[in-house]
């Protein structure tokens, strides 16, 4: 099971690719404040909403200084229909090897219907300026998420 991070952690450093294939990196963010989500698929009932969430709430996020990144282990075609199909404004970048995920303690065992099951844990990092951790939330909800990162930011 991979170590949750903590606030004051350094982020771990990553580039993967978008729904595009270009490859996006935490490093590209240096100086804005990043909201880091990791979801289970795109394309799902739950991952939808989340994703729909995030997007409507660009705005006013991006106004306060915050880049929105969603990380899932989907491959770039699937994360490119998700886009289309939902008119996502949010980056969505893919990590098959899980590698990313598995850095910032959002894969690893969880509970699922009562069942213990390996998988990608429902998450969210806010990394600042500086590439430090500023918050890390571990399974969320996929509904209402949002709404209480931006109460919890005072945004």
């Amino acid at each position: 099971m991979s170590e949750r991070l903590q606030p004051g952690d350094t982020a771990p450093a990553f580039t993967l690719p978008d729904a595009d294939g270009k490859d996006v990196s935490l490093a590209d963010h240096k100086g804005r404040k990043v909201i880091v989500y990791f979801y289970p698929a795109a394309l799902t009932p739950g991952c939808t909403k989340q994703a729909c969430d995030f997007t409507d709430n660009l705005d006013v996020l991006a106004a306060a200084g915050y880049d929105v990144i969603g990380v899932s282990p989907d491959k770039p075609e699937k994360l490119a229909k998700f886009r289309e199909q939902e008119n996502l404004k949010v980056t969505l970048v893919g990590d098959p090897s899980k590698e990313t995920l598995a850095a910032y303690g959002a894969f690893g065992e969880k509970k699922l219907y009562g069942k213990t099951v390996t998988g990608v844990i429902r998450s969210t990092v806010v990394v600042d300026e500086e590439g430090k951790v500023e918050h890390a939330f571990y399974n969320v909800k996929a509904t209402g998420h949002v709404a209480k990162i931006i109460k919890d930011l005072g945004v």
